[in-house]
């Protein structure tokens, strides 16, 4: 699923290639695309057509940008979801397969067009309310809820590590928290935790004040060089704007990397099932948590 990098990476081609275009229409060939909008995809169009796009911005793993026109005070969110790709494209290029949304805009130059072969993600118009701790600046409802990510310049250190130590759960499980700190994801966590040489089962509330600091630094290390890299790709699932994957993937640590010797120690990087996905870590550089005696 794409995280924070991909995202960002995908919001930056966004700002280069739509921002100060409008909406000439908006086609939806795929209704799952859309499900998100309560009131239809005809509904959907309607609401952008004519709308100029005059931000792109982003919180956590959701994309919006902003309207004006027939749409202000709206925006366009976009989820990418587990293969949702927003791609940039002459109007005379061929479908891509999964395509699901067209998007034509009136210089008719290059499209918009949302493509998404396992349809997790999807678009929707939303409402842009004024953020609780920054009413000046505004974000979709939707995303109201989420937490700023580590590279948010207004991201508040001090409240995210008081808010960590008191969380009685494993520390891995408070970083993909999307109400805690937004965007890290389960890529990015395994390889901020192992920069840290934590295991990702201890308990949050464990960790003193300087460690959570530490850990901190290398999650903002891990996203930004990640971000530099534009973001990791196993497969062709996750692409930029303009179609290209990103190299992160060559810097792993441990994710995906079970069997092979870690990078530090050269102990044998291990795998275990973490809520439906797997986490990876060297067991000797990230000893985990005593269990209690019974």
């Amino acid at each position: 699923m794409p995280e924070l990098p991909e995202v960002e990476t995908v919001r930056e081609g966004l700002e280069r290639h739509v921002l100060g275009r409008t909406v000439r229409e908006v086609t939806v060939t795929h209704p799952r695309a859309v499900r998100r909008h309560a009131a239809g995809a005809a509904d959907l169009a309607a609401r952008l057509a004519g709308s100029r796009f005059v931000t792109a911005s982003r919180r956590g793993k959701y994309l919006w940008l902003a309207l004006s026109g027939p749409g202000d005070g709206e925006a366009l969110v976009v989820h990418l979801g587990m293969s949702g790709q927003l791609l940039v494209q002459p109007a005379h290029a061929p479908d891509p397969a999964h395509l699901h949304v067209r998007i034509r805009f009136e210089d008719g130059a290059g499209e918009l067009r949302f493509v998404d072969q396992r349809t997790f993600g999807g678009l929707l118009v939303d409402t842009l309310v004024p953020a609780a701790d920054r009413p000046v600046e505004h974000l979709p409802s939707l995303v109201a809820h989420i937490a700023r990510d580590p590279l948010d310049p207004r991201f508040d250190e001090r409240l995210f590590t008081a808010r960590l130590r008191r969380r009685d759960s494993p520390l891995k499980r408070a970083l993909l928290d999307q109400t805690l700190v937004s965007g890290i994801g389960n890529i990015y966590a395994d390889e901020s935790l192992w920069r840290a040489r934590l295991h990702g089962e201890r308990r949050a509330a464990s960790l003193p004040r300087a460690a959570a600091g530490v850990l901190l630094g290398h999650v903002r290390d891990v996203l930004g060089e990640a971000l530099r890299a534009g973001g990791t790709s196993f497969d062709a699932l996750y692409v930029n704007v303009n179609g290209r994957g990103g190299y992160f993937e060559r810097s792993l640590a441990v994710y995906g990397r079970e069997g092979l010797p870690c990078p530090r120690c050269a102990a044998p990087i291990r795998r275990i099932a973490f809520a439906n996905r797997s986490s990876f870590f060297c067991p000797s550089c990230q000893r985990p948590p005593r269990r209690p005696a019974r």
